[in-house]
């Protein structure tokens, strides 16, 4: 089924019901401006009959439970025995305080309802905001719980691939499929890199002039390259974007080193930044981890996400920089050097991608990390992508954090956090604190 939000406005008829009116006409208005998949009931919900019946009409993914007036915790049960997907409980602001009588009452319904999600779900399984529609603050806060439960609908729908094993000494980044499908609904497939080079290995040139087209006018230089290298480039990247397509693949994780030297004579890093760039989150060294974090961080900004190691910290700048031999997205280059390519940093041998990334006013650093008891957890930190041109061979950006650098590198080591992290281009650490809580991983804000 289609994506739904479901706006759920409760009360009863006994409060100033003119008042009731407005705010629901402006909440109305408010959710259809950030939403093209909400759904309204056709009047006000004020007796169980009403929303019993409007209740019956609905396949939720988010819920916004709306306290229109007071109303008992008989409102909220009813929600709750029928639906299990994350509600967003909104109070509105009491609309005149004069010495008369109380219009809504809205806020002690929200005490009745916070109190019955809680009792059917546990403490604090569900998002709140308090004010009026179209405050800056109840924008913000609706816009950020539907975006985490899209992304939430989206993990349910996504199959992944994993391509090969993860390299000796990088098990943080192995996935098992039952815990991915149990925690995030995602459907985790799997096949040997080998598989992918032998077909790559059976395309003609002719068969392959519409990627090295495609190729030719993403990346800068690749007529330096040795020709073998650019044609075996180009079968590789049709191998896997064939597959891909075939499958319904929505991410990657790939295994790069050793096996696409040795086995191939050409690295891998350029393919995935190509799928990168248009819309596959792909990671290297199979890391499903950091696949699963690409695709959540681009699924919530409409763009690629960066990949790759924290190799140094500045103090004095209180900068991050994040690095990787070479697959970043093409879309994500300078725009005064564009998408350089070069040669592999370690084994001299290319195509891969060679360029600093763009900067940014707002980025989001995240992983999806995993605990050594198998639970999960999300690491947030905010910043900004700074102006800055390549640091080292291979793609990096540099992050200068909100907060103290120092202290985010000293405590995420300590914390035994994975050496991969993505940088999301975009504010969107509130809609990342929201789909932890929707998922029932633990948030760790740095």
């Amino acid at each position: 089924m289609a994506f739904q939000v479901a706006y759920v406005p409760i009360g009863v008829g006994t409060f100033h019901l003119e008042s009731a009116q407005e705010q629901f006409d402006r909440s109305v208005a408010m959710l259809k401006e950030l939403c093209g998949s909400c759904v309204f009931p056709d009047k006000m919900l004020l007796t169980v009959d009403d929303l019993c019946a409007y209740l019956d009409t609905i396949h939720p993914d988010l819920i916004i439970l709306q306290n229109i007036t007071f109303a008992n915790a008989a409102y909220a049960g009813e929600v709750l025995k029928r639906f299990d997907c994350p509600i967003l409980l909104w109070t509105l602001r009491e609309p005149v305080i004069d010495g008369t009588r109380l219009r809504l009452n809205s806020l002690t319904g929200a005490y009745s309802a916070g109190n019955a999600i809680t009792a059917f779900r546990g403490p604090g399984q569900f998002e709140y905001v308090f004010g009026a529609p179209g405050e800056a603050d109840v924008v913000a806060e609706v816009r950020a719980a539907i975006c985490a439960a899209q992304v939430k609908s989206d993990l349910r729908r996504l199959k992944m691939l994993s391509i090969g094993h993860t390299p000796q000494g990088f098990g943080f980044g192995r996935a098992l499929d039952a815990e991915m499908m149990h925690t995030f609904g995602v459907t985790l497939d799997s096949i040997e890199a080998r598989e992918l080079i032998d077909k790559a290995k059976a395309y003609t040139s002719e068969e392959v002039a519409a990627e090295l087209e495609e190729a030719r006018r993403t990346i800068v230089g690749l007529d330096t390259m040795p020709e073998k290298n650019v044609m075996d480039f180009a079968r590789l990247y049709k191998a896997y974007k064939t597959y891909v397509g075939d499958n319904q693949i929505g991410a990657i994780c790939s295994r790069c080193w050793p096996d696409f030297f040795t086995a191939f004579g050409t690295p891998v890093c350029s393919v995935l930044s190509l799928l990168n760039a248009n819309g596959i989150s792909a990671s290297c060294e199979s890391d499903a981890y950091g696949a699963l974090s690409m695709f959540i961080g681009s699924r919530l900004t409409g763009s690629a996400c960066f990949f790759g190691d924290p190799v140094s910290m500045d103090e004095k700048e209180n900068t991050i920089t994040y690095w990787h031999c070479g697959m970043a997205a093409c879309s994500l280059a300078r725009r005064d050097t564009g998408a350089q390519v070069g040669v592999h940093p370690n084994r001299k041998i290319g195509p891969v991608m060679d360029f600093g990334c763009e900067a940014a006013e707002h980025v989001t650093i995240f992983r999806v990390g995993r605990k050594p008891d198998g639970s999960f957890r999300f690491f947030i930190a905010e910043g900004a992508a700074l102006d800055k041109p390549k640091q080292f061979n291979g793609t990096s950006i540099v992050v200068r954090t909100s907060h103290d650098a120092r202290s985010i590198v000293c405590d995420s080591v300590k914390g035994g956090w994975e050496p991969h992290f993505v940088v999301a281009y975009g504010a969107v650490a509130g809609e990342l604190e929201k789909l932890g809580h929707m998922l029932g991983v633990e948030v760790c804000k740095f």
